[in-house]
């Protein structure tokens, strides 16, 4: 049973969120702000989190800035701003994907459902993939940039397992996000510019001059073969 940290300062949301996971199948534990969301997290250990960004005490953003010190446990924020400046943010401090508050419960637990099995590692045919001076263990979900390990999101490790499986294919935003999520909504090819950046940010020697993940003007993003 996977166990899923609701974090959100309204009661009345954590107890309808809990009711309805609980009902999917799902052991739903709980925070009403950051800080109590970290205890949580580090007591429970749980396999995704539902962030709630504007909180009291400490808020989301400061909550994904903490903890993506100590995990790479996938998270999903639960947003009520509508700019996309908001969404982009905590995807670029490292959250995996987000939803727009008011959101449908059904559309909430395909979201979970969706991070969830990108972040379960079904392993391919092929677990170990080599290209350039990256390599990537599927099995072991390792990643090494010239034999130095490099920690990665979940969102982060899949999409440079999708470039790196096919080096030098041009991949489209919309390729990639049909490769990670299998659903659409709005904003999502800018989602696949932030978790490229944070990417690179982590694997290349020089990010704003990239070696490994080369952008396609116009059409997208590959994984340079040499």
């Amino acid at each position: 049973m996977k166990t899923i940290l609701v974090v959100d300062d309204k009661a009345s949301v954590r107890t309808l969120v809990r009711d309805y996971l609980t009902e999917e199948g799902f052991r739903v534990v709980s925070a009403a702000n950051g800080r109590e969301a970290l205890f949580a997290a580090r007591q429970e250990k749980p396999d995704l989190i539902l962030l709630d960004i504007m909180m009291p005490e400490m808020d989301g953003y400061e909550f994904v800035r903490a903890y993506r010190k100590e995990k790479d446990t996938p998270i999903i924020l639960l947003t009520a701003k509508l700019e996309e400046t908001d969404k982009v943010l905590g995807l670029e401090l490292g959250a995996d994907d987000y939803v727009t508050k008011p959101f449908g419960m059904r559309e909430l637990v395909a979201r979970i459902r969706a991070v969830l099995r990108r972040a379960g590692q079904e392993v391919p045919p092929a677990p170990l993939l080599q290209a350039a001076d990256v390599t990537l263990d599927r099995e072991e979900h390792i990643v090494k940039v010239r034999s130095q390990p490099v920690h990665l999101t979940p969102s982060e490790f899949d999409l440079l397992a999708v470039l790196m499986a096919a080096p030098g294919r041009v991949f489209s935003r919309y390729d990639l996000l049909i490769k990670l999520q299998g659903i659409t909504f709005e904003g999502v090819e800018r989602t696949i510019d932030v978790h490229i950046r944070n990417l690179r940010t982590k694997i290349e020697p020089d990010p704003s001059n990239p070696c490994y993940i080369e952008t396609v003007f116009g059409v997208g993003y590959r994984f340079c073969p040499e």
